[in-house]
């Protein structure tokens, strides 16, 4: 398995610079870079990652993307005056020329190279270029929106050349839409490319027809290009979250990519000038994640935009803490997506609906419903006027936390050393007499025998390391998961921990809680072909396998999970169960976007690659490829979709699938 993140970053490439007043182009500055290697350098990140030097990138690399007569005017501009520099730049919109700017653009596409190079090899498993000048707005023959070579899309066709690569997803969460990008490859199938930006129906820049949801692709590569317009400014968090459940996860997982690149502009988050958005650095840790989860962990992410120094490094650190494997922020602010979010995802899941199997059952969106619900949604769309800087400041220190010194604990259970990944932690077990004293004076009235009693030292003494935070999270066999997850949630709760995720995988009864106020403090999902467990309602789902598990988990499961953002997350999983092994995998890696990803999972089946797979995704491992998608019953789908319609009032994120 490979391992560590790769940092690509050159000095040399802040020497691009304007040299005249432009008020449209003054705020691509040499300290976006500079500013945001210093900040990773403050968090002590920077000695975590392996240097990967930048190079130039070739002619030959370069004229995989873009024309010769491009690649021929950027050259000739090396030995131009300020004058003559000033010309050619008004050739083309929002866009400068230096005399290093030739130079620095090739350092640009080569540290990318460098980094798919890297990744691909298994020299590392993922990581991130900071490059100047940005690429994504550059066309084939054109520079454009200060980026002169695209950096993503010639890193593509590199990666496919060399590497074989048939399946590529490029995710644009950079503010403006992609158009460079979309055009080089809204043909190609080969390449899924994604983009979020503010459109305003067409007012913001580049203010294009086809930035818009409806522009699909073309020929063979119809249902690859996917857009997501936001046509309202001070999208948050939660609009984000929205768009990867209810789009770009499901399509993703389908496509089953090999590679994932990211053009990662910054100028999506809080106190950008050019994109007014309010979504604070944490969130780009939980996308990174979710990420994290496709092409076996093989992710690339590549500088675009970013203009708020303060909150352009916060969010690369954010970034980079996560590709390192820390664990991720609670994510902040309300839960609950915006009307124009809603509308802009409803349109993009309609456009796409004859490309994508998943969306084949989906059904239609109804406006006039979400239109009763305007008056809940128009306080968010204001943009936050704040000091930014400051803001960040004391929201970082919120948000952040020592990480603890041992990622994954188990105990010692005879051999588990031999099949567990070495970075599981073995800790010692309780005393066999403090167990005892313990659970009969608690937990005696769910505990009843002796031998299921002994069997839950070691899920306690994991449950009380993740509790103390000197653990992030623990595996734990027992031979009742069900009755150890009910102890587990009385534990946590008299704790003090205030909101707790517990979701049963197989076939367990939930053993009712006797002590006043546990409910109001758990929340619990099951998935035994499938159950779903609100709290005090009790919903059957029958034999659902691992088709359905994109439609429960990413439609249902993860959004109402996150509305309820819980402080601890418990995972039983029982016998009789339908879901596999990489979809129990799966969905524990996905849950580690939650309570500071705070996972404890308790496993019935004693299954040795079972419990491998789920410790494996505990400390932070690749989990294994579904394989080729195929979509669920249209039985299921109805089912899945009545239980969003139920509670999606109470859970506001399951708002973007399915009718209100």
């Amino acid at each position: 398995m490979a391992s560590g993140t790769a940092l690509v970053y050159d000095e040399e490439m802040t020497t691009h610079k304007l040299l005249w007043s432009d008020p449209i182009c003054d705020i691509e500055v040499p300290e976006r870079l500079s500013s945001s290697y210093e900040q990773l350098k403050s968090y002590r990140l920077v000695e975590r990652c392996v240097h990967v030097p930048a190079r130039e990138g070739s002619e030959e690399e370069i004229l995989l993307v873009h024309s010769l007569e491009h690649l021929e005017v950027a050259k000739s501009t090396q030995t131009m005056n300020e004058e003559e520099l000033k010309r050619v730049s008004e050739n083309y919109d929002a866009f400068f020329f230096h005399p290093s700017t030739y130079r620095c653009a090739r350092l640009a596409v080569g540290a990318t190279l460098q980094l798919v190079d890297a990744v691909m090899s298994g020299k590392v498993r993922n990581g991130m270029a900071l490059v100047r000048p940005p690429g994504h707005h550059s066309q084939r023959s054109a520079a454009n929106g200060f980026c002169l070579f695209n950096n993503v899309a010639i890193a593509a066709e590199y990666a496919k050349l060399k590497y074989g690569l048939q399946r590529i997803l490029i995710v644009d969460w950079d503010v403006h839409h992609g158009q460079g990008t979309q055009y080089i490859f809204e043909e190609d199938p080969s390449v899924l490319y994604f983009s979020w930006h503010r459109y305003e129906h067409q007012e913001f820049w580049p203010s294009l027809k086809e930035s818009d949801y409806d522009a699909v692709g073309l020929g063979k590569g119809k249902g690859f290009n996917i857009n997501l317009p936001w046509n309202k400014v001070g999208m948050g968090n939660s609009d984000y979250l929205a768009a990867f459940f209810h789009v770009l996860l499901p399509v993703a997982f389908e496509f089953d990519p090999e590679l994932v690149i990211v053009s990662s502009g910054y100028d999506s988050g809080i106190g950008d000038p050019e994109g007014q958005m309010n979504a604070t650095p944490e969130v780009f840790a939980h996308l990174t994640h979710f990420l994290m989860q496709l092409a076996n962990g093989k992710l690339s992410v590549i500088l675009e935009g970013g203009y708020h120094l303060k909150s352009l490094g916060e969010s690369v650190c954010m970034t980079v803490k996560t590709l390192l494997g820390d664990p991720v922020p609670q994510i902040t602010g309300e839960m609950a997506p915006c009307l124009s979010a809603v509308e802009s995802i409803q349109n993009v899941r309609a456009a796409h609906k004859p490309y994508w199997k998943w969306l084949a059952c989906e059904g239609s969106f109804s406006l006039f419903k979400q239109m009763l619900l305007i008056d809940g949604f128009i306080q968010k769309l204001k943009i936050i006027k704040i000091n930014t800087k400051r803001f960040l400041e004391l929201h970082m220190k919120n948000i952040l936390f020592p990480v603890p010194p041992i990622k994954t604990a188990t105990t010692g259970s005879e051999g588990s050393e031999h099949f567990l990944p070495e970075q599981v932690q073995l800790v010692k077990e309780m005393d066999k007499t403090e167990i005892k004293a313990l659970v009969s004076g608690f937990y005696g009235d769910i505990v009843k025998e002796d031998k299921t009693l002994l069997s839950l030292g070691s899920m306690l003494v994991i449950l009380d390391k993740i509790l103390k935070k000197e653990v992030c999270n623990g595996i734990a066999a027992s031979p009742a998961a069900a009755l150890s997850a009910a102890v587990a949630l009385r534990h946590s709760v008299r704790f003090g921990f205030q909101r707790v995720l517990c979701v049963f995988v197989g076939d367990m009864q939930i053993i009712p809680n006797t002590e006043d106020g546990i409910h109001l403090s758990v929340l619990f999902l099951g998935i035994w072909g499938f159950i779903f467990m609100l709290t005090n309602f009790l919903l059957l789902l029958k034999d659902a396998e691992g088709n359905d598990f994109f439609s429960a988990v990413l439609g249902f499961i993860l959004p109402v999970a996150y509305s309820y953002q819980p402080n601890l997350t418990v995972i039983a999983v029982g016998p009789n169960r339908n879901l596999g092994i990489s979809g129990i995998s799966l969905l524990v890696a996905l849950l580690q976007g939650l309570a500071e990803s705070q996972i404890f999972a308790v496993i019935e089946d004693t299954e040795i690659n079972l419990m491998q797979n789920v410790a494996k995704a505990l400390v932070g491992a690749s989990t294994p490829p579904f394989g080729i998608y195929v979509p669920p019953t249209q039985e299921k789908v109805n089912k899945i979709k009545a239980l969003r319609d139920q509670f999606q009032q109470e859970w506001k994120m399951l708002q973007c699938s399915g009718k209100l």
